[in-house]
């Protein structure tokens, strides 16, 4: 019996010791993943709006040519410098506040989503592996466009289309728009384009969210702890993750765009707009303001969001 007691006794002694060294899988709380999300949206929406305002003008134009015959350019300076000299600086912030206080909402909930999803995903390190990074983007740009993006995409839309009209602007400001468009419409106008809004936003949060995750592990494994949060480093892993969301997600976009004009339309003849206006090719219109816009979107949101959840969160190593 002694000699059964004491084969016992080692294997006993090393499960014990095992057990202190398990590490706690590390997760970013919904207070912080929202109220970060939401701080980088409203930042990055207030810096990067001109390229959204151009970008939306030319995705509105009929073969890139609007209602006074004046070509659009594909350059996005060229269009608000246009813009300015025609209508005044404040015409390049037309829907403006609409899009910062809807930007900062869906920037909230997008995170919110996309770390509740990583923390259910992710292994102890939370470390996501790509095809998971990709899952947690797409179901948070879903709930993203579902909440939020759908009915701000849309008062922003009508609202830079209403600007262009030749008989003058109906709608005063974003309120106004929205109490209008409900009044004569009802509320499921004001989700017109959900479909391909959530086509849109969930391909963009798939490739954005995963793209960034993806770079953000490839470079904390090559890279010390301390340079990984260097705010450049995450800046450049923002803007490269931008540079690809655009030119894999831009037909998405301007399918979205055409459909929440001022008049609205469906997706089906929305996309049948489009193509019959400029082909396949027309699918990528404006994409050049809207690369300009997330290569500064990418940066900006990213290394405002680890910054701020570092911020409430210290004891999380963010790109650890």
């Amino acid at each position: 019996m002694a000699s059964i007691t004491e084969n016992k006794l080692p294997s006993v002694a090393l499960t014990t010791q095992r057990h202190p060294q398990e590490k706690p899988k590390r997760t970013i709380s919904p207070g912080v993943s929202l109220t970060a999300g939401a701080v980088a949206g409203a930042v990055e929406a207030a810096i990067t709006y001109p390229f959204e305002f151009a970008k939306t003008r030319a995705q509105l134009s009929r073969s890139l040519v609007d209602v006074s015959t004046a070509p659009i350019s594909k350059n996005p300076f060229a269009v608000i410098s246009q813009t300015a000299r025609q209508d005044g600086i404040r015409a390049i912030y037309t829907g403006c506040s609409t899009l910062i206080l809807g930007t900062a909402f869906k920037a909230g909930v997008r995170f919110l989503s996309f770390d509740s999803i990583k923390n259910i995903l992710a292994d102890a390190d939370g470390r996501l592996s790509p095809a998971r990074g990709i899952l947690a983007g797409m179901v948070a740009g879903t709930v993203e466009s579902a909440v939020a993006v759908t009915p701000t995409e849309r008062i922003k839309t009508a609202l830079i289309d209403d600007a262009r009209s030749p008989n003058g602007r109906r709608y005063k400001d974003g309120l106004h728009a929205l109490r209008t468009i409900v009044a004569e419409s009802g509320v499921k106008e004001v989700y017109r384009g959900l479909l391909s809004t959530t086509l849109k936003q969930s391909a963009t949060s798939a490739v954005r969210m995963g793209s960034y995750n993806f770079i953000k592990e490839a470079v904390s494994s090559r890279t010390s702890l301390r340079s990984t949060n260097n705010p450049v480093l995450t800046f450049g892993m923002g803007a490269t993750a931008g540079v690809v969301t655009v030119y894999m997600t831009q037909p998405f976009d301007t399918i979205k765009t055409r459909a929440q004009g001022a008049k609205g339309v469906s997706t089906v003849e929305a996309f049948r707009a489009v193509l019959a206006d400029g082909g396949v090719r027309a699918f990528w219109r404006g994409s050049s303001m809207r690369l300009g816009r997330l290569i500064l979107s990418g940066g900006i949101v990213f290394t405002v969001y680890e910054n701020v959840a570092a911020l409430l969160s210290p004891s999380i190593q963010r790109l650890g």
